[in-house]
């Protein structure tokens, strides 16, 4: 086992880790932090490295190998663990996160990209920014190719909008002259760090109706996001977060998907039962699959379209069976709508009232390219 300052993180310390090294040795603003490779944990010399950070909680979070490559971001398919304070707590973070290349979720994904087996995973450990609002960023539109920066955000802890908790404010900001076009999401929850750990707690009713970043604020982002591409030389997925008026970078990663599928026709004639926001681009028909737990997965068959409030990393394997995928909240860069960009399946998100409004078993089509979901399969 090695324990690396974030600082020195080469490419054997995982994507993330390695690409936020660049970002650090290029002067761009990333928490402080460090990388443990190897399954065995030395006690003494996280300690060690754990009495630098100023924070008074740290992010522990896995930077395998394959991860966040140019074909495969494992979005939500490994372990993070948000609030760990404390020796003991970080070192249950660390084992977990390293764990986590074996759990059956991460296993399946692999298998659907192709991609072989990996031993434990690098952990990265870093200071955790207590974000007033964050998010994720992407230098290109993913469901077009655009020469278009997408933003994602909401109030508190970014963990809301990647996890699909909640439907963010979406912001696109296009060339040449960056016009702004902003949909304000509803963002009814937000998770911050408090004394007693995580919280998840209701957003004032004012701060649902309007959008969350200020104009400078945009402008930083889109700026940060640009100098990411520019580093890399490539699209750039960053998650983001700010706190007291600084922006902190705690991702940079190629876009996996970016672009159109293959010609889908004209838009339908039937009526749509619900909209949402278009996720993942393409037209496909099934019978639909209203499913609200785990407990339920055994519902799902191949070609169903699977209709769910929300999904967490513990649903991906449905993914492989659905042949659409509709949730009544999250954002166009969720984790959920990035695999499902990457299994090829198309997806509406943030999608109002759609478990009651779907009846489990009709035949439906979803578009993700508009963002429909309309009754019968024409």
């Amino acid at each position: 086992m090695s324990v690396v300052p974030l600082m020195n993180a080469g490419p054997a310390c995982g994507g993330k880790a390695h690409g936020l090294a660049v970002l650090l040795r290029a002067g761009l603003p990333v928490p402080d932090g460090f990388v443990v490779t190897g399954p065995d944990v030395d006690r003494r010399m996280v300690a060690e490295h754990l009495r630098r950070l100023r924070g008074r909680a740290v992010a522990v979070r896995s930077s395998g190998l394959a991860e966040d490559s140019a074909t495969a971001s494992f979005a939500g398919q490994l372990h993070t663990v948000l609030g760990s304070r404390g020796l003991d707590e970080v070192m249950a973070a660390i084992r977990a996160c390293a764990a986590s290349s074996y759990t059956d979720r991460a296993r399946d994904y692999r298998a659907h990209l192709g991609l072989d087996d990996e031993p434990a995973v690098p952990v990265l450990v870093q200071e955790l920014v207590e974000a007033d609002q964050a998010g994720v960023l992407f230098t290109r539109d993913p469901r077009t190719g655009a020469d278009a920066v997408v933003i994602n955000a909401s109030w508190g802890l970014g963990e809301s909008v990647v996890s699909g908790v909640v439907v963010p404010d979406e912001v696109v900001v296009t060339p040449p002259a960056d016009t702004v076009r902003l949909t304000v999401g509803s963002k009814q929850t937000r998770l911050d760090l408090r004394e007693d750990g995580l919280v998840r707690s209701p957003v004032p009713e004012p701060d649902r109706t309007r959008g969350c970043l200020t104009p400078g604020e945009v402008r930083r982002l889109v700026a940060l996001g640009r100098r990411c591409e520019d580093l890399f030389g490539r699209p750039q997925d960053v998650e983001w977060a700010a706190r007291d008026d600084r922006i902190w970078l705690l991702q940079a990663r190629p876009i996996t998907a970016l672009g159109v599928p293959a010609d889908v026709g004209g838009p339908s004639s039937a009526r749509a039962l619900v909209t949402g926001v278009p996720s993942s681009p393409g037209r496909a028909r099934g019978p639909a699959r209203v499913v609200r737990s785990v407990g339920e997965f055994a519902r799902v068959r191949p070609g169903d379209v699977l209709v769910c409030r929300t999904t967490d990393p513990a649903w991906t394997p449905l993914f492989r069976l659905a042949a659409a995928v509709v949730t009544e909240s999250g954002g166009v860069l969720s984790h959920a709508a990035i695999v499902a960009r990457e299994f090829g399946i198309p997806a509406v998100v943030g999608a109002h009232e759609a478990m009651s409004s779907v009846t489990d078993g009709a035949p439906v089509t979803v578009d993700g390219t508009v963002g429909t979901v309309t009754g019968g399969c024409p």
